[in-house]
């Protein structure tokens, strides 16, 4: 069963190894979800998925400088995200029509 999550994160940017660190979280999660904003992914993932992407992303983070969070959202994404301009999700678990 997939769980609707949204991740968060703030990373240190002031020296190289933040930068790098910046990439590497956006990276990995670009390949469980969508970018909705610049350091924000809506994601729909397995428990397992979540697991795995979680582990991913506190092995690469610096608890000390940044910051990660993930939010559990109830329900279908129709009935928790109000979008107010530039809108460039994909619902890809829906027919894609090309």
């Amino acid at each position: 069963m997939r769980m609707n999550i949204l991740i968060c994160y703030d990373v240190e940017t002031v020296t190289p190894q933040g930068r790098k660190r910046l990439r590497k979280v956006a990276k990995a999660c670009e390949a469980y979800g969508q970018r909705v904003q610049k350091s924000v992914f809506e994601c729909r993932l397995t428990e397992n998925q979540l697991n795995t992407l979680k582990l991913r992303l506190l092995q690469i983070i610096d608890r000390q400088a940044d910051s990660l969070r993930f939010y559990r959202l109830p329900g279908d994404r129709s009935q928790w995200v109000e979008t107010y301009g530039r809108d460039t999700y994909v619902d890809y678990e829906q027919p894609l029509i090309i």
